[in-house]
């Protein structure tokens, strides 16, 4: 295996789902005290989300209270509770050529903005014969940090 040439800074995001988000914000967001940043609906991905916040600047992680549009259909980003984790990586294109070259299962859809704004893709949960290595069972999401990010924690 060659040297990586890209690096994870930290965690950007936990993505939670269930049937009601309005039950998720009662924890997060009333009992918890984090803040709503911003909505993301998406009928590709059947998903109705609120964007929530802890923590300021660099430090910042977003936690992602995920409903489906409709319950019948996939993805079903309400089967699993905890949905996905967010990596923070310094350089995704190279990341995801590197990764890819190295056995890598990623989901359909390429390289994309994600609901905040930023590039994202995703590591497949489950590995296939042609790339054996995935999230074993977890969906991961691979971010593009913005410079400030990468700056603060690219040591």
């Amino acid at each position: 295996m060659t040297t990586r040439p890209f690096k994870v800074l930290g965690i950007q995001q936990v993505a939670i789902g269930g049937p009601s988000k309005e039950r998720l914000r009662t924890l997060w967001v009333d009992k918890l005290g984090l803040d709503v940043t911003g909505n993301f609906v998406s009928e590709r991905e059947n998903v109705d989300e609120d964007i929530c916040a802890m923590g300021q600047g660099v430090h910042r992680v977003e936690v992602d209270l995920m409903q489906p549009i409709d319950p019948d259909k996939k993805p079903a980003v309400h089967t699993t509770p905890l949905n996905h984790i967010g990596l923070w990586i310094d350089d995704l294109p190279v990341a995801v050529e590197w990764l890819s070259a190295n056995g890598v299962r990623f989901a359909p859809g390429g390289i994309r903005k994600g609901a905040a704004g930023h590039d994202i893709c995703f590591v497949h949960p489950k590995s296939n014969d042609e790339f054996p290595v995935a999230g074993e069972g977890v969906l991961i999401e691979l971010v593009q940090a913005p410079p400030d990010v990468v700056a603060a924690l690219g040591g």
